[in-house]
């Protein structure tokens, strides 16, 4: 489930600095940016676990509860 809500808000997120691209403002757009922009290694750490969300999609969870 938390997977999940990573996953959305990774895909939001990119989605709105792709907007913000197109519209030519980059780093407002960046909703993870605006929540957490004082805070970079809480930023980081958000961008990381959606990695790990994503690769854990790909891949599946190895969890037997999961399976």
């Amino acid at each position: 489930m938390v997977g999940k809500v990573l996953l959305i808000v990774g895909g939001l997120n990119w989605g709105l600095v792709g907007a913000g691209i197109l519209a030519g403002s980059y780093m407002e757009w960046n909703l993870v940016t605006l929540l957490l922009g004082s805070w970079p290694v809480v930023e980081g750490i958000v961008y990381l676990l959606v990695g790990l969300s994503a690769v854990v999609h790909i891949f599946g969870c190895p969890c037997k509860k999961c399976k």
